[in-house]
C-alpha cells in the first residue's frame, strides 16, 4: 500500500509478507493509519477527519494479488475492472470537504463495489472493526468446511432438490394463478379453430380464386379479343377478301424459297419467316380454343367471390393471406393440446413437488445432524485455544436454530423455515466466563477479548476459509508473558495457510512475524516515506529490545529479544 496524507503518515510505503506480517511503533507513530489504510481500500467509511492537516485529500492505494477465477477477480471485472498480471489495483481518495472516490483496476467504481470485494479479500478484527466470521452466513459457511463431507455429500443433494423444488413450485403457480387467463385463450383457439376448419382453405387457394374472379369479371371483352386476334392471324370465313397475317406471311416464304439457292443469307431469312408461319398457326389455334372454352357464367363468378369472402373473413383475423391462416391453426391446435393438458399438468406437478418437499425434510434434518456433531468438535477445538490466550474461562459454542414455518418442510418434528443451505440458522456464542450465558461473539466479549476470540476461531478453520488476508489490531491487548507467546504462536500456525497482518505491541508476538514494520515519525511529527521500514538483522533486535524496556542498548533486553526470535524460529 502508499498511503499519502492520511493522519499523520505524509508519504509512506507499507509491504506486506505473504505470511506474517508485524506492524509495531511507538504510541501514537501511526500504527493504526496502517489498519484505516486497509479498511479505507475495503469500502471503509470515509472521515474527513483523516485527512491530514493542510492537505487538501487524502489517498491511499493498494496492489492486491487475486487469483484468476477468484470470486473477488469476477465481481472486479463485472465492474469494469481489469487485473494487472494476476494483481487488483485499488485507490480510494478523500477530500478534506468530506467526498469519497474509488478506484478499482482503473476504473471508477461505486464505494460499495469495494465493500463487496471486502468479504472476499480480507478478514478484519479489530477494537472497533469486525468482519469476516462475525456474519451469521460467513458461520455457517466456515462451518459447513469444517465438518468436510459430513455435510457437503448432503448439501450437494439438497442444493439439486432444492433447485427442482422451486422451479416446480414456480411452474404449478404460474399454472394456478393463471387459471382464468388459460381458459379464457383455450376457448377464443377453439372458436378460431372451428371458424377455420368450416371454410376448410386450401394452401394457394386466394391466389387462384383473385385470379379467376378477374377472368369471369372480362369475360365478354376477353372473348371479343381472342375473336378479333384470330381473325386477324387466320382469316374470317365471313369475309374471305382481307388477307390474314397467316396467308401474308405464307406468300413472302413462298417468294424467299423460289430464289434461296441463290444466295445463303436469303436461304436463312426464309428459314426464320418459316418459323413465324408455324408460331402463328399455333397462336391462332389456340386462341380459338381460349374462346371456346372462356366461361362466362355468371353463377359461378358470384360462387367465386363468395369464397373469397370467407376466406378475406379468415385472413383478417388470423393471418395477411390463406398461408399463414393455416400456419396459425396449426400452432393454435397444439397450443390448444397444451392447456387442454395443464389440469393434468398441474397434478403430475404436485406430486412431484410433495415428493421433493419430502426429500428436502430428510436432507434438512441430514445437515442439522452433521452440523450440530461438527459444531461440538469446533467449539471443544476453539475453548481449548482460549484457554492458551489468556481466557481460560470462556467456552464457545453453536446455536442451530431453525425458525417455525407452516410453509416449510418438516425436521425434527417441526415445520421450519428453509432456504439454499438447508433449515439451520447458525450462530457463534461465547461465555467469556462461568455463570455468564452464552451470547453472539460480537456482543459477548470485549474489544481486546473479541480479537483474541477471533484469532482461535480463525485458528481452528485454517484452511477451510477463502478469505486469504487477515487483520487483527490489538489482539494483544490486556495480556502478556506465557499468553503473549502463545497468542504469536497461533498466529504463525494461521500465517501457514493465509496472510496475517498484526498491529501488535508485544514483543512476543512479534517476534513470530516473518516480517516486521516499524513504523516512526520523524521531529516534526508525520510519517514519511522513510518512516515505515523492514525491520532486519541487528535492526529488529533493537526494536524487540525497545518493546521489552524501552530501552534499545539494554544488554537484559536485548538478550530476551534474541531469545524470543530463537523461540519463534524453532517454532517455524
Amino acid at each position: 500500500m502508499r498511503i499519502r496524507s492520511l493522519g499523520v503518515i505524509d508519504d509512506a510505503v507499507v509491504e506486506l509478507s505473504p505470511g506474517f506480517t508485524a506492524v509495531t511503533g511507538e504510541t501514537g507513530a501511526g500504527k493504526t493509519m496502517v489498519v484505516t489504510s486497509l479498511g479505507l481500500l475495503l469500502g471503509g467509511r470515509a472521515d474527513p477527519a483523516l485527512v491530514r492537516i493542510g492537505s487538501p485529500s487524502a489517498v491511499v492505494e493498494g496492489r492486491v494479488s487475486v487469483p484468476p477465477g477468484a470470486a473477488a477477480a469476477v465481481r472486479a471485472e463485472e465492474a469494469g475492472a481489469e487485473l494487472d498480471d494476476g494483481a487488483l489495483l485499488i485507490s480510494r481518495t478523500i477530500s478534506a470537504e468530506g467526498r469519497s472516490r474509488a478506484h478499482l483496476g482503473g476504473r471508477s467504481v461505486p464505494v460499495g463495489v469495494l465493500a463487496e470485494l471486502a468479504d472476499e479479500l480480507v478478514a478484519v478484527h479489530g477494537q472497533t472493526d469486525q468482519q469476516g466470521l462475525l456474519k451469521p452466513a460467513r458461520q455457517r459457511g466456515a462451518l459447513d468446511r469444517y465438518a468436510g463431507d459430513a455435510v457437503a455429500v448432503p448439501l450437494a443433494r439438497y442444493g439439486d432438490a432444492y433447485r427442482r423444488l422451486r422451479a416446480v413450485t414456480a411452474q404449478l403457480e404460474e399454472l394456478t394463478t393463471r387459471a382464468r387467463e388459460r381458459a379464457q385463450e383455450a376457448d377464443l383457439l377453439r372458436f378460431g379453430l372451428t371458424e377455420i376448419e368450416a371454410v376448410e382453405p386450401r394452401p394457394g387457394e386466394d391466389a387462384e380464386l383473385a385470379a379467376e374472379a378477374e377472368r369471369l369479371g372480362h369475360a365478354e371483352a376477353l372473348a371479343s379479343a381472342a375473336a378479333l386476334a384470330h381473325g386477324a392471324l387466320a382469316g374470317n370465313p365471313e369475309d374471305p377478301e382481307v388477307l390474314d397475317a397467316t396467308t401474308l406471311v405464307a406468300g413472302a416464304q413462298r417468294a424467299l424459297d423460289a430464289v434461296r439457292a441463290h444466295d445463303p443469307a436469303l436461304a436463312a431469312l426464309a428459314d426464320r419467316m418459316g418459323e413465324i408461319s408455324i408460331l402463328l398457326a399455333d397462336v391462332a389455334t389456340e386462341l380459338a380454343g381460349y374462346a371456346d372454352n372462356l366461361d362466362a357464367d355468371p353463377r359461378r363468378l358470384a360462387a367465386v367471390e363468395e369464397r373469397r369472402a370467407a376466406l378475406t373473413a379468415l385472413t383478417r383475423k388470423y393471418g395477411t393471406d390463406v398461408a399463414a391462416v393455416l400456419v396459425w391453426a396449426e400452432e393454435g391446435a397444439a397450443r390448444l393440446t397444451e392447456l387442454d393438458g395443464d389440469d393434468d399438468r398441474i397434478g403430475e406437478l404436485t406430486a412431484e413437488r410433495d415428493a421433493l418437499r419430502a426429500e428436502l425434510s430428510g436432507l434438512a434434518q441430514a445437515l442439522t445432524d452433521a452440523r450440530t456433531e461438527a459444531a461440538a468438535r469446533f467449539a471443544d477445538a476453539v475453548t481449548a485455544e482460549l484457554a492458551s490466550l489468556a481466557m481460560p474461562h470462556a467456552r464457545v459454542s453453536f446455536a442451530i436454530r431453525q425458525t417455525e414455518d407452516p410453509e416449510g418442510v418438516e425436521v425434527g418434528g417441526r415445520t421450519v423455515a428453509y432456504g439454499p443451505a438447508g433449515a439451520d440458522e447458525v450462530e457463534l456464542l461465547l461465555a467469556p466466563h462461568p455463570g455468564a450465558p452464552p451470547r453472539p461473539i460480537a456482543k459477548g466479549a470485549s474489544g481486546g477479548e473479541l480479537s483474541r476470540v477471533m484469532l482461535a476461531v480463525e485458528v481452528v478453520f485454517a484452511g477451510t476459509d477463502p478469505v486469504p488476508t487477515y487483520l487483527f489490531d490489538e489482539v494483544d491487548a490486556g495480556v502478556g508473558g506465557k499468553a503473549a507467546v502463545e497468542i504469536g504462536r497461533r498466529l504463525a500456525k494461521l500465517a501457514r495457510t493465509a496472510q496475517v497482518v498484526v498491529v501488535t505491541h508485544l514483543p512476543q508476538v512479534a517476534a513470530f512475524a516473518d516480517r516486521q514494520l516499524l513504523v516512526e515519525k520523524t521531529s516534526d511529527g508525520s510519517v514519511t516515506r522513510s518512516g515505515v521500514t523492514v525491520l532486519e538483522g541487528e535492526d529488529r533486535v533493537r526494536e524487540l529490545s525497545r518493546m521489552l524496556a524501552g530501552q534499545e542498548d539494554s544488554e537484559t533486553a536485548r538478550a530476551h529479544a534474541e531469545e524470543l526470535l530463537a523461540t519463534a524460529r524453532a517454532d517455524a
